[in-house]
């Protein structure tokens, strides 16, 4: 019997909708109905606008007060020498300015399960969870590699992880069951195709910057790659001035916000990552090798290093390391196939079948 799944996002960058999209796709497939909803309508008039903008802002020019913002509220603390939790800040006084919304929207629709793909929806529904006002099943889908505070609220019923590494670290951070599914990607990322032949003599590389077009050093790096012999493509998103100037450097190609991401990637050899977002776990879908290289600060420079640590990517310090990462894996052998095999592998559950059986 089909069940009513209510799938709460984001609209903060372009993976968290990406992610709930998949998803409802998948339950709607299965038979059940959906309605997907983006977190930030839930708060007050003008603040979920507010949020993504400061967001956005902070992270494109002000780096810095974002990787501190990181630190203080949502990086993992160790505990204390008496091996006791850290006090830290609350992360979730956002939550409550929604909860009254949410409450509407579930009393009004009467779902049968709640999934969340973005944290902030993740601790609407398990604070109210915990307390007693949501009596409806509650999963989170966690997009990170690298599990921070924000996503975790015992009050939630079941945590859906992208690695095992990710499982645990939920596991340990709320007492809820956790369960490594991989990644949720549309499945025409996953056809297989022999590697992409060179350009002209050059193995076209792709670099991601997010629907932002965000990133640290991204004409520096596209020129370097193509002085060096490659063919890059610089992905610039929705960012039209940062397309505008990469078009004017040689041997570079500047896209903006394209929706055919899985014929890019069947055209390419490498993906150089800044985010450990959607983007790079959809090259790991298509088979395509990964470098994370110069990422974002906070939450995605850890998880750049954490795919790395996991095996499924190359991290690159510095430009020299790119370069030779690129020259390694653009070509056929075993350090390619060895990145290929890897990602393959992290695809392991269908998380919409997860979500649906919570329901019962």
């Amino acid at each position: 019997m089909g069940r009513r799944c209510l799938v709460l996002s984001a609209s903060m960058g372009a993976g968290h909708d990406a992610v709930a999209g998949e998803l409802a796709r998948r339950l709607r497939a299965d038979g059940h109905d959906v309605l997907v909803r983006d977190v930030l309508t839930l708060l007050p008039p003008g603040v979920g606008p507010a949020v993504r903008g400061f967001y956005r802002f902070v992270v494109r020019r002000l780096p810095p007060v974002y990787e501190a913002i990181y630190a203080l509220f949502l990086a993992p603390r160790p505990p204390s020498r008496e091996g006791r939790p850290r006090r830290v800040p609350d992360v979730a006084p956002m939550a409550a300015l929604a909860e009254r919304r949410l409450g509407a929207l579930v009393a009004g629709w009467r779902p049968d399960v709640i999934v969340s793909t973005f944290h902030l929806a993740g601790q609407i529904t398990g604070r109210m969870r915990g307390r007693g006002a949501l009596r409806v099943p509650c999963a989170v889908f966690v997009t990170d590699f690298a599990v921070h505070r924000a996503w975790l609220d015992p009050g939630n019923d079941l945590y859906l992880c992208v690695t095992e590494t990710a499982a645990r670290a939920a596991r340990e951070g709320t007492g809820r069951t956790a369960v490594a599914t991989g990644p949720v990607v549309p499945p025409e990322f996953h056809k297989t195709a022999a590697p992409a032949p060179d350009v002209a003599g050059r193995p076209v590389v792709l670099l991601s910057a997010g629907a932002w077009g965000v990133g640290p050093g991204l004409l520096r790096t596209a020129g370097a790659l193509a002085r060096h012999g490659a063919r890059p493509v610089l992905l610039c998103g929705r960012d039209e001035r940062l397309r505008r100037r990469a078009a004017r450097l040689p041997g570079v190609r500047a896209l903006g916000w394209t929706d055919d991401m899985p014929g890019l990637m069947a055209s390419a050899r490498v993906l150089v990552d800044n985010a450990a977002g959607q983007t790079a776990v959809q090259a790991l879908a298509a088979g395509l090798p990964v470098i994370g290289h110069r990422p974002i600060p906070g939450h995605g420079a850890v998880g750049v290093r954490e795919m790395a640590a996991e095996g499924l990517t190359t991290y690159a310090a510095d430009l020299r390391h790119l370069l030779a990462a690129v020259d390694e894996l653009a070509r056929p052998g075993p350090a390619r196939d060895r990145r290929t095999a890897a990602g393959s592998a992290v695809f392991r559950a269908d998380a919409a079948r997860l979500v649906a059986g919570l329901a019962r």
